[in-house]
């Protein structure tokens, strides 16, 4: 199951005691800090990418990986999830994309190697598989 962050800040008793797996979905404006004490229990985190000046995800990405340690499915979610922005989804940690509607899958994960070189430090590449790229629409 995923869940609005927005209703696991309303419902937080009733959350904790779910025993399935349990997904949350990150807003751009959202505070990933507001995870930190539970990230252990969330088997995958969405982000979304609602357009293409939207760049928050991005940081959520790096922050979810690098501070809070969360070692679950990181998905980037929305209509801004195009093949131009996987490599560097990828660089931020992300492992699994629901691209927009109209998009290649196979030339989104031929867009996983496009580049060499980085210049920038980042998350080590992740195993992504076919299976985790999906096209709505």
């Amino acid at each position: 199951m995923i869940v609005p962050l927005s209703e696991l800040r309303t419902n937080s008793a009733a959350w904790r005691e779910w025993r399935g797996r349990l997904g949350v979905r990150l807003a751009a404006a959202d505070n990933v800090e507001d995870l930190a004490d539970d990230i252990a229990r969330y088997a995958l985190v969405a982000v979304e990418f609602p357009n293409p000046s939207e760049g928050r995800g991005f940081s959520l990405g790096r922050l979810l990986r690098a501070r809070l340690r969360f070692k679950g499915e990181l998905r980037a979610v929305g209509a801004a999830v195009k093949q131009d922005k996987i490599f560097l989804l990828a660089r931020c940690g992300f492992d699994s994309f629901e691209l927009a509607a109209g998009e290649n899958p196979a030339e989104a994960l031929g867009a996983l190697h496009r580049y060499d070189v980085a210049y920038q430090p980042a998350e080590p590449h992740p195993a992504i598989k076919r299976q985790r790229f999906s096209s709505i629409g």
